[in-house]
Formats: C-alpha cells, sequence, structure tokens
C-alpha cells in the first residue's frame, strides 16, 4: 500500500469524487471529463489537459507493471471501481487514481502475456483513443508519458537480483511486437528503447515528443525535453 501511495495510487473513497475508467469509456461522457480535468489542472487547452491526465494514468500503468514484476500482482477489478478524484500534492490540486485493496490480485506466471497485453489494449490504448476522440493530442505523447515512468521502473528492476529475472521477463513481452497488434506495426516500446537496455538512456533525451508539463501552471519542462535540445 505504501508503494502505491508514491505512484498517486490510494486505496480509499476519495473526497472529491470526479469519475472513473467506466465513465471515459463512454464516449459521450469525454467532453465533460477532459473540462473537468482542465479546470483542476489549470491546463491552458484540450491538448495539454491530455497530455496532464495521462502521466497521471501513466503512473498508474507504472504501478501495475511494478507490482506484476515484485510480486505477481496487478489490478484485476472492475472499471467502475477504478475511480479518478481530486487530491493534493505539494500544496497543488491534482487528480489521484484510487482503487479497492481487494481489486489488487495474484496472476500465475503462465499469465503474464495476458495481462501485459490487457493493460497495453485495455486500458492504455482505450483511456488514449478516447482522449483523442475530443482533442487532436499525438498518440506517442501520450504513450512516452508512460514510457518514461516504465523506463525508470525497469532499471530499478533489473538491477536488483530478487527482481531481474521477472523484469527481464515482462520487458522482453513489452519489446514483442505482437502484443502491440491492433495498436502500431511494432512494439512502441521497442522504438522507445532505440535497442538500449533502460539503464542506457536514464541521462538522455529519449522523447520524442514533449510531455507539454511546462505549459501546466506549477509544473516544469523535464531537464530531458527534447525542445530543449532542438534550441540548442
Amino acid at each position: 500500500m505504501k508503494q502505491l501511495t508514491m505512484y498517486s495510487v490510494y486505496t480509499e473513497e476519495p473526497a472529491h469524487r470526479l469519475f472513473t475508467l467506466e465513465t471515459i469509456l463512454q464516449a459521450d461522457q469525454m467532453e465533460a471529463i477532459l473540462q473537468t480535468i482542465q479546470v483542476i489542472s489549470g491546463s491552458p487547452n484540450r491538448t495539454v489537459t491530455a497530455s496532464y491526465f495521462t502521466r497521471r494514468f501513466g503512473m498508474f500503468t507504472a504501478m501495475q507493471f511494478t507490482s506484476l514484476v515484485q510480486s505477481n500482482i496487478t489490478w484485476k477489478g472492475e472499471s467502475n471501481n477504478l475511480v479518478f478524484g481530486v487530491n493534493e500534492e505539494y500544496g497543488r490540486k491534482t487528480v489521484s487514481t484510487y482503487t479497492r485493496a481487494e481489486d489488487w490480485k495474484v496472476i500465475s506466471n503462465g499469465r503474464r502475456e495476458e495481462e501485459i497485453w490487457h493493460i497495453l489494449h485495455n486500458e492504455c490504448a482505450a483511456v488514449f483513443h478516447q482522449m483523442r476522440s475530443v482533442t487532436a493530442i499525438s498518440p506517442l505523447i501520450m504513450w512516452e508519458n508512460i514510457f518514461g515512468f516504465l523506463l525508470w521502473q525497469y532499471h530499478v528492476l533489473l538491477a536488483n537480483p530478487s527482481t531481474a529475472q521477472n523484469a527481464r521477463k515482462d520487458l522482453e513481452l513489452l519489446k514483442a511486437d505482437r502484443l502491440w497488434e491492433g495498436i502500431a506495426p511494432k512494439s512502441l516500446f521497442a522504438s522507445y528503447l532505440k535497442g538500449c537496455e533502460p539503464s542506457e538512456l536514464l541521462n538522455t533525451t529519449v522523447r520524442k515528443t514533449c510531455c507539454l508539463s511546462k505549459d501546466v501552471p506549477g509544473l516544469m519542462q523535464c531537464g530531458f525535453c527534447p525542445l530543449k535540445n532542438a534550441k540548442g
């Protein structure tokens, strides 16, 4: 539970409930949801708002992959039980993820590929599709918002002898083209890694897109933003 909290994932009911994953996946609700997120974050437009939210969602996704490596546990709840609510972090209002503790389940090693496919397709890609229905944000921005968290997590997990084996197994699955069929012609995560190990990319400008955090009040441009290199 402590580790979940580090990724802004909580196991209690939020004081200010906003919407659920089930609501996000309803096409007629997306306009209102994006407007709500924009008000809370103070983002100047829909594109920045969508990137802001997918970074928050990316923390939940990264937590799932981390938990899968460390203890063969992942989130298996119903979409109406994945709740997003208003929270305060570092003195500012933000959108955090709330789950029920009992929805984190142990899975067998034989189901790892199935679980990773499910996270990529039925959670990430599904949410991104809805975001794209009301804004012109690039899909790559949203995927790279998740990959940034995964890059660090796999660097840590591969360096730990107790988690290295599972981390390697899951990393290779994420790099497999077959798991991305229906999303992209080839693995987007493999393209992101450029044939390198996660640890080799930590101090490089690995992103191709700007996450737009620089445009959210109270947030800063990240140190590895590709726009910095473009400016020389």
